[in-house]
């Protein structure tokens, strides 16, 4: 059995929906390939029940300064006690919300979700095997790659005895201890996440510092806040080898040294999931395990398509979201657009937060030389830790154009970052400067206030 579409999309993550549903809605008769749930990364095993972990893991902090603000928990042996198996229970069922909300969409845009895998057997024409096992011939007049990317393990000894990301959210407790393997932004967050609900944690990093792509400032910042937190970060060790079974695992590093913990967790990349697509029926190149693209988002076969992970360019969920709209919108939607990802601003769930917008200080520096950036900064305690009297200090950071006063990155370290960076990101794409910082009014009290009050 055939079908024709004029659009199918492999992939019914961030990108692959956004695409799928607004050339639905220009007229285009669609169908949406998924052999796992609706929702993709983000929403399955990604930045959604991620940042709902972060929530529950920050609420030990909150409860311990509680008394500080009169809140007093009486009663003879009364006490906190945190059950992770809950809150993994209840992440799990807003994802499962999530994924019925995102299959319900498709039916309403009109888009028809195929449950299965794909595979080309001709630049037109896909094999498709669904989730009940039998097979069935689509073809379609263009066809869109969004399949996203997967966590890569090392290739050390005994790697399959340890977690990657994706695991972490099908457990039902965590463990007493854990060794947290990478230092990007994956590897942060669960430091935190694993902390803050009462887990050991060593963090071993291969570099000399945490966050590689940030502002160099601004990680460091992160970094203090990690470490008094509790978390033992080692720098210059590169995993060598897993030994021992689960629930009592030894990682061995490179400099001869052992860490044990009740389990590893390997957030060491991603990279795009392209295995099983079989490009080569359809003549579609690969560039170092990924497919790269023009700016109208075509392979080397003009009618075929990619978008977010699987490009590997900027791996975030709203890039890809715009790259999907984009795309319908030239295609079908007599709207011809290109992304523009000039100026992405982003954001790392640490605890403490991070979010930046624009360059870092060291990109600035190597652009403009040090006598053409001008930076300006804040560093102290929030008012939210005044009586608690703990914490550590929120970092607001301006880079600027000496000539000219023009922003050219905005960073900041503490509590709400990534909501005050949102706002930051509007006057960067204005063309802002620190005079137009300067003229605007303080809010007063609030930590966002520190950006328009700096001295020049």
């Amino acid at each position: 059995m055939e079908d024709s579409f004029d659009l199918i999309v492999i992939g019914a993550g961030s990108g692959g929906l956004a695409a799928a549903k607004r050339a639905a809605s220009h007229g285009a008769r669609v169908a949406i390939l998924e052999g796992d749930r609706v929702g993709g990364t983000c929403v399955i095993r990604g930045c959604v029940p991620k940042k709902l972990l972060v929530y529950g893991s920050a609420i030990g902090q909150q409860l311990a300064d509680a008394a500080s603000y009169g809140w007093i928990l009486e009663g003879a042996g009364a006490h906190w006690r945190c059950d992770p198996s809950l809150l993994l229970a209840n992440v799990r069922a807003e994802v499962d919300r999530l994924n019925q909300l995102h299959t319900g969409s498709l039916e309403k845009a009109g888009v028809q979700l195929i449950s299965g895998w794909g595979r080309f057997e001709t630049p037109h024409q896909l094999l498709i095997t669904e989730s009940h096992g039998q097979t069935r011939q689509l073809k379609g007049e263009r066809i869109l790659i969004a399949v996203g990317g997967r966590p890569q393990r090392p290739a050390i000894p005994g790697a399959e005895l340890g977690w990657v990301s994706d695991d972490l959210f099908e457990l039902t407790t965590f463990p007493e201890s854990m060794v947290v393997v990478g230092a990007g932004y994956i590897a942060c967050e669960f430091a935190g996440i694993l902390r803050g609900l009462g887990v050991a944690v060593t963090q071993l990093v291969r570099g000399d510092h945490l966050l590689r792509g940030f502002d160099r400032e601004a990680s460091a910042a992160v970094q203090e806040g990690m470490v008094a937190a509790g978390i033992d970060i080692r720098f210059g060790q590169s995993p060598a080898a897993i030994e021992g079974e689960p629930g009592n695992l030894r990682l061995r590093t490179e400099a001869g040294e052992v860490f044990g913990g009740c389990g590893v967790l390997l957030a060491t990349g991603r990279r795009p999931f392209l295995e099983g697509l079989n490009l080569e029926a359809a003549g579609v190149e690969q560039q170092g395990g990924r497919l790269p693209v023009d700016a109208e988002l075509r392979t080397n076969v003009p009618h075929i398509h990619a978008l977010g992970d699987v490009t590997d360019r900027i791996n975030l969920t709203p890039v890809a979201v715009d790259e999907g709209r984009a795309f319908a919108d030239s295609v079908y939607g007599n709207r011809p657009r290109q992304v523009d990802y000039s100026l992405v601003a982003s954001a790392v769930f640490t605890q403490p937060e991070l979010a930046s917008v624009g360059l870092t200080e060291e990109e600035a520096l190597e652009r403009f030389g040090s006598e053409g950036v001008k930076l300006h900064r804040a560093r102290f305690r929030s008012m939210a830790q005044a009586l608690p009297k703990r914490g550590e200090k929120v970092l607001l950071k301006l880079i600027t154009e000496a000539r000219s006063g023009r922003i050219l990155g905005v960073h900041m370290v503490g509590e709400h970052s990534a909501e005050i960076i949102q706002m930051a990101a509007i006057a960067l794409g204005m063309g802002a400067t620190k005079a137009d910082f300067d003229r605007t009014m303080a809010l007063h009290p609030s930590v966002a206030e520190e950006f328009v009050t700096m001295p020049n």
